[in-house]
């Protein structure tokens, strides 16, 4: 994980906001009430609070985005490329996922150019996947490395939520957004059976996480209007329909029994305890639907209610940095099965599952 040097606390970006929107907020207590509601006890920015009212033009702020995507892509990739050892000859593929800005070249270009990686690295670059692209970036490596038993995969997901926020958009949508989602990045290695085998030979098995044994991706037709942007002169305004929740409740806990089934598993298969449900933070109101969609309780996502509140929502990144606070501080015991699950624009939904070693 990566994150911007500025912190701040729920409270304080509260104060900030109250004049920040160009008409002026007539009634601080609706945003107070809304910001109350989030789960989240602070944030990381990509500036400094009194700096947002300079990023006036979608251009400026997006110069930000390539800017601190840049800095925090090359903190995340190179941190694991020195913690797992692995030789950059052998990445094969680099995806990168965001949802909060653009850039042509793209991000994994720019960090070929500034960490010196090997030119033959196949760049994937994925716009338009939004907190789902986490969980779908960790399936598609997967499905690279198959292919490709000998290489590895880099996902990077760069997430700079707080420079989507509208100054001329009142609306209740984002208001919510401007106290949930918050700044980060994250990076994975997936490495193919092959390398794996390698690597462990060379005493580097510590490093290793767990086996991706298989994932799935369900999209919901005729529901492009309960998440999304709508991108304009302005940049990107929120779109976030209150019918999330009811879609989750509908569709999750059938998703999830599908694919479970193709497996030969049930829910009961999945290990029970907290860290085996690694659910994208969505918030309060999406969590407590995921929940009921499985039968589950709130203790059972209880890592993914920790990073809401330490972090918000990093859009993508966010089941990736369950996944870091799982393997770092939380590993389940060798045999144990995850399931990893996310949700996002389209409506859709993808999971992976997982096997401990």
């Amino acid at each position: 994980m990566a994150f911007p040097p500025h912190y701040f606390r729920q409270d304080e970006v509260l104060e900030a906001l109250k004049t920040y929107w160009d008409k002026g907020l007539e009634n601080a207590a609706v945003l107070e009430r809304l910001h109350s509601r989030t789960g989240v006890d602070g944030r990381y920015f990509s500036r400094p609070l009194d700096e947002y009212s300079a990023l006036d033009t979608w251009g400026k702020t997006n110069d930000v985005w390539i800017e601190t995507a840049e800095r925090l892509g090359e903190e995340a990739v190179g941190a694991l490329l020195r913690e797992s050892g692995l030789n950059p000859e052998k990445i094969g593929t680099m995806i990168t996922v965001s949802v909060t800005g653009i850039a042509c070249p793209s991000i994994e270009a720019r960090l070929i150019n500034r960490m010196h990686l090997p030119v033959h690295i196949k760049r994937t670059p994925i716009f338009g996947l939004g907190c789902v692209a986490g969980a779908s970036g960790l399936a598609r490596a997967a499905d690279y490395v198959k292919a490709y038993p000998d290489q590895a995969a880099i996902l990077l997901s760069v997430e700079l939520c707080s420079l989507t926020w509208q100054r001329n958009n009142l609306s209740v949508p984002n208001l919510i957004s401007s106290g949930l989602f918050g700044d980060g990045a994250a990076a994975v290695l997936v490495v193919g059976d092959e390398l794996a085998e390698e690597m462990a030979a060379q005493g580097r098995a510590a490093a290793l996480g767990p086996r991706i044994v298989a994932s799935q991706a369900t999209f919901y037709p005729n529901s492009e209007e309960v998440m999304g942007w709508a991108i304009s002169e302005h940049g990107f305004r929120i779109i976030l329909s209150a019918d999330v929740p009811t879609v989750v409740k509908q569709h999750l806990g059938g998703n999830v029994d599908d694919f479970l089934a193709r497996q030969g598993l049930t829910r009961s298969d999945i290990g029970g305890e907290t860290a085996s449900w690694i659910m994208h933070t969505g918030g309060p109101k999406v969590l407590e639907a995921n929940a009921e969609a499985l039968g589950l309780t709130r203790e059972d996502f209880r890592l993914s209610w920790e990073a809401l509140r330490r972090a918000g929502n990093l859009s993508s990144a966010s089941v990736l940095m369950v996944l870091n606070d799982v393997m770092r501080e939380h590993r389940p015991p060798a045999g144990t099965r995850s399931l990893l699950v996310a949700m996002g624009p389209g409506f859709c939904s993808e999971m992976v599952l997982l096997e401990w070693g």
